[in-house]
């Protein structure tokens, strides 16, 4: 039943705010109760294909304005997102069951997020070269290499971040003179729409995006292939990203994906501090981000101790609601769950100990700790986007390394040890795009570079970065 909370929420299309031709919608409901919290349009791919053509077509325009008159709006998109944070974190709470003051505090961080954006694209230029500078060359060649925008971007987001890693991919494009097909994930869209919600407020021409809301499996394969979308940038599960790539044809795709993020504990480390940035980078979210530690590789010397010690952290993050800004709250639907208990279930019946947790309430798992974690249960290898944290002891950190490298994913790694030589030498043997040395494995600061190697993604993001990636080289050169 709905509640009072309900809304009927419109999506940009052909410039205009408005709801689906055929008046066919997708219904939002909240992941920690089940209510109806309000309904997007569901587009079809005819209606997409006249908006498509339509953003695409703005996009000329959009590119030959100042940057600073792009910046300027983007600037004031940044300010009414503070205004308006409250509000919308309030939608992201309710979408994702994401707690108030992380709900919040994404929207905080995503402002800050486009004020740096704007400034750094100031700070990129172009440069000139001379043609004597190679052997053989023309002194009278001048090479003047600019960046000019790709055209038009397709940015599809992902659930758990559907405000902060929209607005990064949406951001840097706009700066850079493109127009942008924007595809939320289904839940999180009202969220999603509020963000460009607030970009037209700040002043963008209407037609440079069009929000393309409604079922990935109606639309997304048509906006993958379609031939007005000159580059696309998408976070989201490693499958789905291998099935982008594989559609995808002759454009740059900048892919974030999942991870199975290690903790490599030595027996050196300060167990304290490794407990609970173990305990904050496994936990926080229950565990839906890509960059949670999603297993512990400890040293025998000290893994009762470590065990013991991340146990009383465990034990004492809270568990219930959104609301009541718990830290572990209802995972994002029950097919999810069921996925995660599934892992918790066959790491039990092949001889793992729960020290804690493995209990169940609808799509609410309490914060599991599996120890004695062998290279046979499917939750040493595969990602549960949940609230379970395997312990695997090892021998020597050379195990560690090799336990670490040979999963699918490349994402992150935290090294925890008191000796930083040996920290950095484990470090530099990762197959990993970032290692956090004494820290748990986070995406941030936002302006740091960002990026997985094998099945952990495709380019690389930061804000610089992503500025980069969404221009394309051209060179005019002068002949004197």
């Amino acid at each position: 039943m709905a509640t009072k909370t309900e809304q009927s929420v419109k999506t940009l299309i052909h410039g205009e705010w408005n709801v689906s031709e055929s008046g066919k919608s997708v219904e939002i409901s909240s992941p920690h109760n089940g209510e109806t919290i309000g309904q997007v349009p569901s587009l079809s791919q005819e209606e997409l294909e006249a908006s498509i053509k339509k953003t695409a077509a703005a996009q000329s325009t959009w590119g030959e304005k100042s940057i600073q008159e792009r910046g300027e709006i983007l600037k004031k998109w940044a300010e009414i997102l503070e205004e308006r944070k409250e509000e919308i974190g309030e939608s992201i709470m309710l979408e994702v069951a994401k707690k108030r003051s992380s709900a919040v505090s994404e929207v905080s961080r995503t402002a800050e997020y486009i004020r740096y954006t704007v400034e750094e694209a100031f700070r990129l230029d172009g440069s000139v070269k001379r043609g004597d500078g190679f052997k053989g060359g023309n002194p009278n060649k001048i090479g003047l290499a600019e960046k000019t925008p790709r055209g038009t971007i397709l940015a599809i987001g992902p659930f758990n971040y559907p405000v902060n890693l929209s607005a990064s991919k949406i951001a840097p494009a706009l700066m850079q003179g493109n127009s942008v097909i924007f595809k939320p994930a289904t839940q999180g869209a009202i969220s999603g729409i509020k963000l460009i919600e607030a970009l037209i407020d700040a002043g963008l021409p209407s037609d440079l995006v069009t929000v393309a809301t409604g079922r990935g499996s109606v639309i997304g394969d048509f906006l993958v292939q379609h031939p007005e979308v000159d580059m696309i940038t998408f976070t989201g599960g490693t499958a789905t990203g291998r099935h982008i790539a594989d559609l995808s044809s002759m454009i740059p795709l900048v892919l974030e994906l999942g991870g199975k993020d290690p903790a490599i504990v030595l027996k050196d480390a300060d167990l304290d501090k490794a407990a609970k940035e173990i305990v904050a980078g496994a936990y926080s979210y229950s565990g839906q981000r890509c960059t949670a530690i999603k297993r512990v590789l400890v040293q025998n010397e000290k893994a009762d101790e470590l065990v013991s010690k991340i146990t009383d952290q465990v034990n004492g993050l809270s568990v219930g609601m959104p609301e009541d800004d718990a830290t572990v709250t209802p995972l994002i639907n029950d097919k999810s769950a069921d996925y995660v208990q599934s892992l918790i279930d066959d790491a039990k019946e092949k001889g793992a100990t729960v020290v804690t947790g493995d209990k169940r309430e609808g799509n609410l798992l309490y914060p599991t700790l599996l120890d004695h974690v062998t290279s046979d249960m499917k939750i040493a290898w595969e990602e549960p986007f949940g609230p379970v944290l395997p312990i695997i002891r090892i021998s020597e950190s050379e195990e560690a390394v090799r336990l670490a490298n040979e999963s699918d994913y490349g994402l992150q790694a935290s090294v925890f040890s008191t000796d930083m030589d040996k920290a950095i030498g484990i470090a530099q043997k990762l197959e990993v795009g970032t290692v956090q040395l004494n820290a748990k494995t986070e995406r941030g600061p936002d302006h740091f570079p960002f990026l997985g190697v094998k099945g952990s993604g495709l380019g690389v993001q930061g804000i610089r970065e992503s500025l980069e990636s969404v221009v394309r080289d051209k060179v005019t050169v002068i002949n004197m």
